[in-house]
């Protein structure tokens, strides 16, 4: 079983090894959890996926593996009952419980059981066996107003007591937009270490080598902490048409800072021209003077521009062309002054990358950027810090 397990993982295209199948294998012979599914996948997911941004595959494969069990006959599909009486109890509310302590949980679970056991093929349709369509209470896309669904769509009427391999991890689709934790995953790409610091950290392998050449005398060695080199220079577009996008620039932000102990920012509105500012509430008396910002940071920090693009083409190629205030020099100049210092650069854009090419400002800057423009996607994100790291 858990051979078929490691090749229809395999067939996902999940990088899974052998050393990995090894792992779980001895895990389980060590009785570390007990005969649940529940447990079992969160094992089997900690022994073989190493990398969190495959935990959606995984869940998938696993509810298709899953599936394939619930419909290959007697032997290979029992159903522990303490995992569904606890996926129930965290699924449902109390008056719902209720309801169906009332219709009679036990009976229905028993004969889920009974029809697992007894059923042989797939089936489509008729009142009893697990499949599709019909009014039978066990599959999906069926009639009946109360029963198990197992795996596949809801028909809409929202009566199942169960829903069997429900998908726990949707965000990691590299198409999606992203929560803090999983843009993080996709920053840690841009991550180079140094030590640095004071002497803190204990240096194990030098330690063991010292004290065995000292005939078993201890001779503790210390090094400095390692820590995340890379700066980074971050300039954010705020106002007008990025408020759609306040809480995913905020999560950004909030990952960025997570990630970074060298991290800057500061924001400005459409486009960056020769002032800028870190507090939007005083941004009217307290604003710095991008050739200041220039000159401040060196060539080492990474520079990430944050907006929509979305604005007049004026506001780029133009004198006077900000909508805020009397500019002496369009906002394109101060572009090319920004990506001429700062080499290694990228602007993430919220927006939907099928949309860019139907805004002329858009366009613009990318043209500006040398096409280094990047979605804020987990696919968006990784291009743009492979661009940064090189």
């Amino acid at each position: 079983m858990l051979v078929d397990f490691f090749l229809h993982l395999r067939a996902a295209r999940l990088p899974v090894s052998i050393n990995e199948l090894l792992t779980l294998l001895e895990a389980l012979q060590k009785d570390v959890i007990g005969p649940s599914l529940d447990d079992f996948y969160f094992l089997a997911r900690t022994c073989l996926i190493k990398d969190e941004s495959g935990f959606d595959r995984y869940d998938r494969a696993f509810a298709e593996y899953v599936r394939g069990l619930a419909a290959g006959g007697p032997g290979t599909a029992e159903v522990p009952a303490e995992w569904l009486r606890q996926q129930l109890r965290r699924s449902l509310s109390a008056s719902e419980l209720a309801r169906l302590e009332k219709l009679g949980w036990n009976r229905l679970f028993e004969e889920f059981r009974k029809r697992l056991a007894e059923q042989d093929a797939a089936h489509h349709g008729g009142s009893k066996w697990i499949g599709t369509g019909g009014t039978s209470p066990f599959g999906h896309a069926g009639a009946h107003p109360e029963g198990i669904r197992v795996g596949g769509p809801s028909q809409g009427n929202r009566g199942a007591v169960k829903v069997w391999a429900a998908r726990a991890y949707r965000d990691y689709d590299d198409q999606v937009q992203l929560g803090t934790r999983n843009i993080q995953v996709a920053l840690r790409r841009l991550r180079r270490f140094a030590r640095e610091g004071n002497e803190l950290e204990l240096d194990l392998p030098d330690t063991i080598d010292k004290t065995a050449r000292n005939a078993g005398h201890l001779d503790l060695k210390l090094v400095p902490q390692r820590h995340n080199r890379v700066k980074v220079l971050m300039l954010l577009d705020v106002g007008g048409t990025m408020d759609e996008h306040i809480k995913v620039v905020e999560e950004l932000f909030s990952a960025t800072r997570a990630q970074f102990q060298h991290l800057h920012f500061y924001y400005f509105h459409n486009c960056v021209y020769d002032q800028l500012w870190r507090s939007n509430a005083r941004r009217s008396r307290e604003r710095f003077d991008t050739r200041d910002i220039l000159r401040k940071y060196n060539r080492d920090y990474k520079l990430v521009f944050v907006g929509d693009a979305t604005m007049s083409p004026y506001e780029i190629l133009q004198a006077h062309g900000s909508i805020e205030y009397d500019n002496a020099e369009p906002g394109a100049v101060w572009l090319q002054r920004l990506i001429t210092q700062f080499p290694r650069f990228a602007w993430i854009n919220p927006e939907p990358e099928s949309l860019w090419a139907y805004r002329q400002s858009t366009s613009i800057i990318r043209r500006i950027l040398a096409d280094k423009m990047y979605p804020l996607t987990l696919e968006g994100l990784t291009r743009a810090m492979r661009a940064l790291a090189r």
